[in-house]
C-alpha cells in the first residue's frame, strides 16, 4: 500500500514538473509553478528558508523520499530501471557504498559552486544539480516531441476551422547544451537501466547530503528478525543496493524509501516503522565530512547575496549575431555576478519565453546560462514570463510597470550597416517600433534640415528590448545592436 501510494505521488509529480517545461503557453506555471521551488538546489539558492527546513524535516521524518518523489531526475532513473526490470526480475543486489566517490563528488560540488559565486564560472555545478539536469533533458530532448504533436493537432484544428491549437517552431536553441543534455539523458538513463540508483547514490550532491540525513530519519524500513529468513528477495529488488539481507542491515544513507522491499517480501519480514535507535553513518569522517558539506553550501549562498558589482559597457562587434562584449540576461535577473552566481541553467526560463529571445549560452563563463538573442523577436514589455518561473531567485519576480522601467542593455548604432547611408533611402522603423521611444530621427547633415534622417538613441530611457535589433531592415549585420549591462538599472 504504502508503495502504490509513492508511485502514484512520484508519477504525478514527475509529470507536472516535464509539463513544466513542455508548455511553451506558461499557463501551468501558475498553477504548478511550486513544483520547481521546492527543488532542494533551487531552494537553497533562492534562501527559501521554509522550504528547505520543509526539505529537511521531511528527511529526518520519513527518510529520503525527496530523491523518490519530488526530485524528477530520482523519478526518471526509476522509470528507466523499471524498464531494464522488465528484461529481468529481482535483478538487484547488495553491494557496499562507494563512500569515498560519494563525498568526493560533493566535494567537487561545492568547490565548483564556490568558483561560480567568486569566478563566475558554473558549468560543473550545472551539470550536476540534478534537477537542472533533467530540465535540459526535458526542454532539449523532450520538448520537440511535444511541440512537434501539438503542431499536428494545430493541422488537424485547422481543418476543422479550429483554433483551439496554434503551430510553433521546432528549433534547436544550442547544440552544446542539446549535446550535454543527450550524453546526460544517455548515461543516467544507462545506469539506472542497468544497475537502478547508481548515479543516485553515487554521484548526485543532493542525494549524499539528504543520505548523510536520512540516517537519523524516524521511519525506516527494518527487518523482522524473527520472520526473516534471509532468502535475500528484498536485496534484489532494492534498486539503491543498500540491504544486505544476509546480516539483515540496511544502509539507510542510500535507502530512497521506496517501498519495494515491503511490497516483495512474501514473509511480510520488512516493516516501515519508528525507530528511535539512531543509525550513525558508517565513520566519524562521513559525519564530519556531511556536517561541514551542508554548512559550506549553506555559507556559499548566504555570500552570494552579498557580492556587488558596479555596471558598466562593452564595445560592439559587427556580426549579424554580435559578440556582444556582455550578454544581455532577462530582466529581474539584477546583474551579471549575481545571476551567474544563482543561475542553474535548468532552462525552465528558456522553455516558456513566447518570444524565443532566450537561448542557453555557449560561452565558457556562461555556459548553459540564459542569454537574450534578437532574431526570433525581442523583449516585450508586457511579458514577464521568466520572471515568473525562476525556482532560484537568479530573475527576480517583477511587475509589467518594473519591466518597461528595467533597462537590460543599451542600443548602439552602427553608421556603416545602416540603410539610410549604405543604400542612400528613408527608414523609420526603428524610430517607429521603440517602445520606448529612445530613438529618434535627425538630419544626417545638421546645415540641411531636408537631408535624409538617421537615428539617435537616448541611452538613458532605452530598455535595452532590443525591438531596433531584431526590426532593422539592414543584412547581413544589423545597424543597431544592444549590449547589456554589467549591472541593470531603473530609468
Amino acid at each position: 500500500m504504502l508503495r502504490k501510494f509513492r508511485v502514484i505521488l512520484a508519477i504525478l509529480f514527475f509529470a507536472l514538473i516535464t509539463l513544466l517545461f513542455l508548455d511553451f503557453t506558461g499557463t501551468l506555471h501558475s498553477w504548478f509553478g511550486w513544483l520547481a521551488r521546492i527543488q532542494f538546489i533551487p531552494a537553497l539558492l533562492a534562501l527559501n528558508a521554509g522550504i528547505v527546513i520543509g526539505l529537511v524535516g521531511l528527511t529526518l521524518l520519513f527518510g529520503r523520499v525527496y530523491c523518490s518523489v519530488i526530485c524528477p531526475l530520482g523519478v526518471f532513473q526509476d522509470l528507466a530501471g523499471w524498464m531494464g526490470a522488465k528484461q529481468k526480475k529481482h535483478r538487484y543486489r547488495y553491494s557496499p557504498a562507494r563512500t569515498g566517490v560519494r563525498y568526493s563528488m560533493l566535494a567537487v560540488f561545492i568547490i565548483a559552486l564556490g568558483i561560480s559565486f567568486f569566478a563566475s564560472l558554473h558549468s560543473l555545478f550545472a551539470l550536476l544539480e540534478p534537477y537542472s539536469s533533467f530540465g535540459r533533458i526535458a526542454s532539449n530532448l523532450f520538448a520537440p516531441f511535444y511541440q512537434w504533436g501539438n503542431n499536428i493537432l494545430a493541422y488537424l484544428a485547422e481543418r476543422a476551422d479550429s483554433y483551439t491549437f496554434y503551430s510553433v517552431d521546432v528549433w534547436i536553441r544550442s547544440i552544446p547544451t542539446f549535446v550535454v543534455a543527450l550524453l546526460t539523458f544517455g548515461i543516467i538513463g544507462f545506469l539506472a537501466w542497468r544497475n537502478g540508483r547508481t548515479y543516485c547514490n553515487t554521484i548526485c550532491p543532493v542525494g549524499t547530503v539528504l543520505g548523510f540525513l536520512s540516517t537519523y530519519s524516524l521511519f525506516k524500513p527494518v527487518f523482522d528478525t524473527e520472520k526473516c529468513n534471509t532468502c535475500g528477495l528484498c536485496a534484489r529488488n532494492c534498486k539503491a543496493a543498500c540491504i544486505d539481507a544476509k546480516n539483515q542491515t540496511i544502509d539507510y544513507s542510500r535507502c530512497v524509501a521506496c517501498m519495494n522491499c515491503l511490497e516483495t517480501c512474501n514473509r511480510q519480514a520488512m516493516k516501515y516503522i519508528p525507530q528511535r535507535k539512531v543509525t550513525p553513518p558508517p565513520t566519524s569522517r562521513r559525519r564530519f565530512l556531511s556536517a561541514t558539506s551542508v554548512l559550506a553550501l549553506t555559507t556559499i549562498t548566504v555570500k552570494a547575496q552579498q557580492l556587488h558589482v558596479d555596471g558598466g559597457l562593452a564595445y560592439i562587434e559587427k556580426k549579424k549575431e554580435p559578440a556582444r562584449g556582455l550578454p544581455v540576461i532577462p530582466p529581474g535577473a539584477t546583474g551579471l555576478r549575481r545571476f551567474g552566481q544563482h543561475c542553474t541553467a535548468c532552462q525552465l526560463c528558456i522553455s516558456v519565453c513566447p518570444n524565443q529571445i532566450l537561448r542557453p549560452s555557449s560561452k565558457p563563463a556562461t555556459f548553459m546560462q540564459p542569454e537574450i538573442t534578437y532574431q526570433r523577436g525581442y523583449c516585450r514589455p508586457e511579458c514577464t514570463k521568466c520572471s515568473e518561473v525562476c525556482p532560484t531567485g537568479a530573475i527576480r519576480k517583477i511587475t509589467t510597470a518594473d519591466k518597461s522601467a528595467i533597462q537590460i542593455g543599451r542600443a548602439v548604432w552602427v553608421k556603416d550597416n545602416c540603410v539610410v547611408n549604405r543604400d542612400e533611402v528613408t527608414c523609420r522603423i526603428c524610430e517607429r517600433h521603440c517602445p520606448v521611444h529612445a530613438i529618434f530621427l535627425v538630419p544626417r547633415d545638421p546645415a540641411d534640415e531636408n537631408s535624409l534622417r538617421i537615428p539617435t538613441i537616448d541611452t538613458e530611457r532605452c530598455i535595452g528590448c532590443g525591438a531596433c535589433e531584431h526590426l532593422c531592415p539592414s543584412r547581413p549585420y544589423s545597424a543597431i545592436y544592444v549590449q547589456g549591462n554589467e549591472r541593470q538599472r531603473i530609468v
